[in-house]
């Protein structure tokens, strides 16, 4: 057990981290491609930024469903807030930012832009709160104070 929910931290903090860098300097710079050079910058950006976030987006995925069907007695309530948090990032990735992207596909669009960067706060606040949760489970874990 201590290895899963190790996993589920490791692939958890790391999406923490990255979901900020991206907020705070990856998607601002954005607005520097130049428009001459966006539509293939942002296909290579798509194209790149799914092997890394898909693999660990499906592990933390992954992991959080099978704590909570093992492990239930595990601090259940925040198991359940931390899934509900998954879901919505995953639904704001699937119907906010892929959107966006799609319609910078066809060049840097200011509308398009703002809305992606703005949209990301929910990613990036949902995926902070998680970041507590999974320390706190841990904490739980490795203490024992299962409730």
């Amino acid at each position: 057990m201590l290895v899963l929910i190790s996993i589920h931290v490791a692939s958890t903090l790391f999406m923490v981290g990255l979901i900020w860098f991206v907020q705070v300097v990856h998607y601002p710079l954005f607005a520097d491609v130049g428009p001459s050079h966006f539509e293939t910058y942002e296909r290579h950006h798509q194209r790149l930024t799914t092997w890394v976030v898909g693999p660990v987006m499906l592990v933390e995925v992954i992991t959080a469903a099978v704590l909570l069907t093992t492990q239930p007695g595990i601090a259940a309530g925040l198991q359940w807030v931390g899934l509900v948090l998954l879901l919505l990032i995953w639904a704001c990735t699937a119907g906010l930012s892929v959107p966006a992207h799609r319609e910078l596909e066809c060049g840097f669009r200011l509308d398009a832009w703002r809305r992606l960067v703005t949209t990301n706060w929910i990613r990036t606040a949902a995926w902070t709160l998680r970041g507590g949760i999974v320390l706190v489970l841990l904490q739980k874990v490795m203490t024992g104070a299962n409730s």
